[in-house]
Parts: C-alpha cells; structure tokens; sequence
C-alpha cells in the first residue's frame, strides 16, 4: 500500500494591469484561463474582462509567481503586462480593514483599491500623503491604497495608476470596491 501525501494549497489572486482596456493588449479571458491551467495552477477562475484571476498552487513565492505569468503572457500574447499576485490573507486584509466602509461611507460606487507591487518608502509615502488632491481621498495601508472619489469618481481623479506609480516609484493596479467584493467572494469559494 502506498500513501498519497497531497501538498496544501495556496490560494492567490492574480491582478493583471492594463489588458482589454480601449482595443489594446486584448486577452480573452477563456484563453488567460488556459494558460494559467497549463502552468499548472489548479481551480483557476476569471472574473471580468480586466485581468483577475483567482488560482490555486504549491508554490509559496509571490514574486516568482508574478515573474512566471508575466513570462508566460508575454510568451503567448505578445506583449508586457505588469502582474501582482496577492495572497487570499491580503486579499481578506483590505476586504475587512477598509477605512472609509468603517467611516459610514455607503455609496461603494465610489471606492476602490488600489495594488502595489509593494510597501512603499516612507519617504515617498509621506510625500503622498501631503500631495492636495481636492475633494479625493485616500489611506495608504501596507501596499495598498484605499480611495473615495465622493464627487467626481475614480474616472475623473488624479489618483490613477499612473499618478500613483510616478510618485511612489512602484507598480500599481486598482480595482473598484464591486470587484473587491467579488473576488473574495470568489477566494473563499476557492
């Protein structure tokens, strides 16, 4: 009789930036879905066209993760995407611990997270922190920045990606709070 020693699995949520956004760098997601597959991952799913993905593996190293994928995309698709792996922990932290649902802020239409790739410095943060950004609002938390667009919305912010990346020097993606919502929805279901 011979045992069977199955290794854990870890549940990661995968977040790739700037794909099927206006006709460029357009990933379907049945096809991100196979190529995750063919790495190996197991229970792999996909949620909206923007580039999640909920997957499950052996390996424990985020950031060789994120070099596979982004290896791999480019390999099948033709084109860099920048690619953060979060763990279901850190997913779980920013879904329990954003500041303003705590605060009373019902309109979720108006919040979102953003990624980074990692902790920023804190002399950059400190910067970030007395930078006027009108009525928007916002609460760095480990490599994660919460934000409230309460007037205009997050279209219409200079809070965006790019904005974030030139200040902190890291690689930053964000997903609104339905989306949040939704993948750790998805995460325990995992």
């Amino acid at each position: 009789m011979s045992i069977v020693i199955k290794k854990k699995m870890n549940t990661y949520i995968c977040i790739l930036r700037g794909i099927n956004v206006s006709g460029h760098k357009i990933i379907k997601m049945d096809e991100l879905k196979n190529l995750f597959q063919k790495l190996g991952f197991n229970a792999v799913q996909t949620y909206i066209q923007s580039g999640n993905v909920i997957f499950q593996s052996e390996l424990k190293n985020q950031q060789e993760l994120e070099l596979l994928i982004a290896k791999r995309v480019n390999e099948v698709f033709g084109f860099d995407v920048p690619i953060l792996v979060k763990t279901f922990k850190e997913l779980q932290h920013v879904f329990e611990n954003n500041p303003f649902l705590k605060n009373g802020v019902t309109e979720i239409s108006k919040l979102h997270v953003t990624f980074l790739s990692e902790i920023p410095n804190s002399t950059l943060v400190k910067q970030f922190n007395e930078l006027d950004l009108g009525s928007d609002e916002f609460t760095i938390d480990n490599s994660s920045i919460y934000i409230h667009c309460p007037v205009n919305g997050y279209g219409n912010s200079k809070i965006s990606n790019q904005f974030i990346e030139n200040k902190l020097k890291l690689n930053a993606t964000t997903r609104n709070w339905k989306t949040i919502t939704q993948l750790m929805n998805m995460s325990q279901e995992a």
